[in-house]
C-alpha cells in the first residue's frame, strides 16, 4: 500500500449514502436552556439560481459556550438533548431550515470571547473542498468585538449576519451566495 495521497473528488450523487443519519433539522431537541431559534435560507449560485443538491454542516456551542465532546464521556453538555452538530440538505428549491439554540460565547485563540455564532460548512456538487463560513446573530452586543468578524471588511460583514423576520423574531433568514454580488464571506481552513 502506498502512502501517497489520492486526488480530491467532487461530491457525487452517492454523497448521502451512509450519512443520512447525520441529517437533523433540530440540533437541540429537548434542550433545557438557551433561546430557541429557527434559521432558514437558500443557497444560491453566482447567477442567483438555487442550488438543490447542497448540504450544510453545522457546528456550535451550547447556551453556556461549551462544545459537546462525544469522545470524553465524563464531559457532557449541560444542555440535555443538545447535539451541537448536524447536517441539513437543501430541498429542490435550494432552501434549508433548521432549529437550534443561540450558542453562548466561546473563547477565541487568545482567550478573548467570540460573539455567539454557528460554524457552517457547505458541501455540494462541483466543489473539491468544502466552503467554510459563519453565521452570526443580529444585534448581538458581542458582534462589534468579535475578532473573526472584524477581519471581514465592514461592507461584507452583513453576509455573515442573519436577519430576523418581522413577523417572528425567533426565525432568522440567512442566504448563502456562492459568488457574485453579496457573495457570502468564506474562510480558508
Amino acid at each position: 500500500m502506498s502512502g501517497e495521497s489520492t486526488p480530491s473528488q467532487t461530491v457525487g450523487p452517492y454523497f448521502s449514502i451512509g450519512l443520512a443519519w447525520l441529517n437533523r433539522c433540530d440540533l437541540a431537541p429537548g434542550a433545557s436552556s438557551g433561546e430557541r431559534v429557527t434559521i432558514r435560507g437558500r443557497i444560491l449560485d453566482g447567477e442567483g439560481q438555487s442550488v438543490p443538491d447542497a448540504c450544510l454542516e453545522i457546528w456550535q456551542a451550547d447556551a453556556h459556550g461549551r462544545y459537546v465532546q462525544p469522545v470524553n464521556s465524563e464531559e457532557k453538555s449541560p444542555a440535555h438533548g443538545f447535539f451541537g452538530f448536524g447536517r441539513v440538505p437543501t430541498n429542490d428549491r435550494g432552501e434549508f431550515s433548521f432549529t437550534t439554540i443561540k450558542p453562548g460565547s466561546v473563547p477565541g485563540l487568545d482567550g478573548r470571547p467570540q460573539a455567539p455564532h454557528l460554524e457552517i460548512s457547505v458541501f455540494m456538487r462541483g466543489l473539491l473542498r468544502r466552503l467554510v463560513t459563519r453565521l452570526y446573530f443580529p444585534n448581538d452586543p458581542e458582534n462589534p468585538e468579535d475578532q473573526v468578524l472584524n477581519l471581514v471588511p465592514a461592507g461584507r460583514r452583513a453576509t455573515l449576519i442573519a436577519r430576523p423576520l418581522a413577523e417572528d423574531p425567533r426565525t432568522l433568514e440567512w442566504d448563502i451566495r456562492l459568488q457574485g454580488e453579496h457573495e457570502t464571506v468564506f474562510f480558508e481552513c
